[in-house]
């Protein structure tokens, strides 16, 4: 039926409504004419129902709405303009900036952040893209005839023989010859192969592949990063950019603290470092540039190690993030992975650092520099010795494109993600300040026990640093560590491997400054200064008897110790990556707890052989 007009309950129409359509329940709307409200009658009741008023907008308020949905059904048109708009902006700028002036620090910086930011926004841009016809091209290039597998086995082998040769030639002839002591660290990589070698889970099935590419990637980069001029000036140059960086964290502790927050040095300074890199770096997660320098590296490493994408991804999130930050990216896939995928994910976590605490480092004297380079090379090592001690046996069904499909930070801008950053920090300040707390008050206590055990047989100056000196020295040893230095450096490792590497690095920072003291007082004194050894220690008879605890170390021993330190692998890190993991994959907790140990060790000849690779290469 129709509605002509909406009748009241005294049977006459009201002509000031007009037909309108039958709704889904059995009611018609009828429209009001202009300026009246509508009702509602129900056909069977025949009752009429006033429907709510509707808001009269004015004039500003229409409009708002019709801009509102223009800007709705274009809104990414505008977002595109308004992008480009802001680059030809940039762009311009930069221009008249070079033009302005060009040559100085200044403006290297401001090339340097142009170029790093241009790829990201190319990769971002092109990756669905290319990245199909490149997938399309090594899926040909890959499979196909007899001829093309034999050809891929040549160019394999090929490329194995070449790298070879150029490892072993470079190493001898202008490593060796420079320097002797560089070949023994050479020898102390070989050594720690052979043990892991050794003591592999299932010797027979390694693939030497991703061995063999993972030590020759480290060992280029090491090449880069410390032989050649222009990679030690870069990465010197990008050191001195972190630390300049992480010293803007002094405001906020000045504010905070006072004046003279430098009287505590650690709680007051460095600690507020571990906020502001916290905060740092979930805002580079809002911006989405942590994703694709994670990614990046990722595919980089899986591409040459022939390693898993998940295993992968880890290591390169290894590199920027935590222990228990990096396996976040490929916590969707835990339950699925294969136990030598969870060992290398494991490992990973031990042979490197957070970026949020690499600033404290710094500030204990470690040179930033060295603290970077650790962390780079260590990723595809990390991969290398996990599939040696724990070769692959297992498939896996993960698909490619899923593991690489990086969440966006939650953040809703950069105010949220900076708050929330630092926020997040506060648990990981609480546990490195109790922990240092505790591992030295444990230490001080186990040193006076040692002491009272060795004075009760007669024995003089047993102590942790005492069997630490000697339990490592093969190991300092083995690295090209001087000789001179290798029980100091054993002692540091001790500290690292049973308490943590804050407070080995620490105790490094006494040595560092005691070697200025040191050259201080034999610049000062010349040919006449004098110089006692008691133990370890150093006695300056000029300087009123100055004792330098401990001694100090060579530049030499410096780069190696630094290197063999970055990393989480001591015993207390068992447990948080335990805590960590077993959260996010409940189901794998009973592997997890038999693969950690191992993993640790193995964390350790990571950071062993990170060294090594760096003392071949040391000038």
């Amino acid at each position: 039926m129709e509605l002509s007009d909406v009748n009241h309950s005294d049977g006459k129409t009201n002509p000031a409504y007009t037909p309108s359509s039958e709704n889904d329940n059995g009611t018609y709307t009828a429209q009001s004419r202009p300026g009246e409200d509508p009702i509602k009658m129900d056909v069977e009741t025949g009752l009429v129902h006033q429907l709510p008023k509707r808001e009269k907008m004015g004039v500003v308020g229409s409009l708002q709405h019709s801009l509102g949905r223009q800007m709705t059904a274009h809104s990414q048109f505008i977002s595109l303009a308004v992008k480009l708009l802001l680059l030809a902006l940039y762009f311009i700028y930069f221009g008249y900036s070079m033009f302005y002036r060009f040559g100085d620090e200044g403006s290297v910086r401001l090339l340097v952040c142009t170029v790093i930011g241009l790829l990201i926004i190319l990769f971002n841009a092109c990756s669905d893209v290319i990245k199909p016809k490149l997938t399309a091209c090594c899926v040909s290039c890959c499979s196909g005839s007899s001829k093309t597998d034999r050809m891929r086995k040549i160019t394999r082998w090929s490329l194995y023989i070449a790298v070879l040769l150029f490892i072993v030639v470079y190493t001898v002839v202008d490593i060796g010859l420079r320097d002797v002591r560089n070949l023994m660290s050479l020898s102390g990589i070989a050594a720690f192969i052979v043990i892991l070698y050794l003591t592999s889970a299932n010797a027979a099935k390694v693939d030497w592949h991703p061995v063999f590419w993972g030590l020759s990637i480290q060992f280029v980069f090491a090449l880069l990063i410390i032989r050649t001029s222009w990679g030690f000036s870069s990465f010197q140059w990008l050191g001195d950019r972190v630390t300049e960086l992480l010293g803007y964290s002094n405001a906020g502790a000045v504010f905070v603290f006072g004046e003279k927050y430098t009287d505590h040095i650690f709680a007051m300074k460095a600690l507020p470092v571990i906020v502001y890199c916290s905060s740092l770096i979930s805002v580079l997660y809002y911006l989405g540039v942590m994703q694709v320098m994670i990614s990046v590296v990722g595919r980089f490493l899986a591409f040459c190690l022939n390693t898993k994408p998940t295993e992968s991804l880890s290591a390169a999130g290894n590199i920027f993030v935590g222990q228990t930050e990096a396996p976040l990216l490929i916590r969707p896939f835990m339950e699925r992975m294969t136990k030598s995928e969870l060992h290398a994910v494991m490992t990973g976590g031990f042979a490197t650092v957070s970026g949020s605490v690499l600033g404290t480092y710094i500030l204990f004297g470690v040179k930033a520099s060295y603290l970077l380079g650790a962390s780079v090379m260590a990723a595809p090592c990390s991969l290398a010795l996990s599939k040696l001690t724990y070769p692959e046996t297992e498939g896996t069904e993960i698909d490619e494109d899923e593991v690489y499909k990086l969440a966006a930070g939650t953040a809703g801008n950069v105010i949220e993600a900076a708050s929330s950053g630092a926020s997040a920090a506060i648990k990981l300040v609480a546990n490195v300040a109790v922990n240092v707390m505790a591992f030295l008050a444990i230490l001080e206590f186990l040193n006076h026990t040692l002491i009272w055990f060795g004075d009760r047989a007669g024995v003089d100056g047993l102590s942790f640093q005492f069997l630490c000196s000697y339990l490592f020295y093969p190991v300092t040893f083995l690295m090209g560590v001087d000789e001179r230095d290798c029980r100091r450096v054993a002692q540091l490792i001790g500290y690292k491997i049973f308490t943590n590497e804050f407070v080995a690095y620490i105790h490094m920072g006494d040595l560092l400054k005691n070697r200025v003291t040191f050259y201080e007082y034999t610049n000062t004194y010349g040919d006449n200064a004098t110089v006692t050894n008691d133990g370890l220690d150093i006695i300056l008879p000029q300087m009123n008897n100055t004792v330098l605890e401990g001694g100090y170390i060579t530049e030499r021993s410096e780069l190696i110790a630094t290197y063999a330190l970055c990393g989480f692998a001591n015993l207390g890190s068992m447990g948080i990556q335990l805590g960590g993991l077993g959260a996010m994959a409940p189901s794998r907790r009973p592997e997890l707890s038999k693969l950690v140990f191992r993993a640790m060790i193995t964390g350790c000849i990571v950071c062993f052989t990170t060294a090594c690779i760096a003392g071949t290469s040391v000038l």
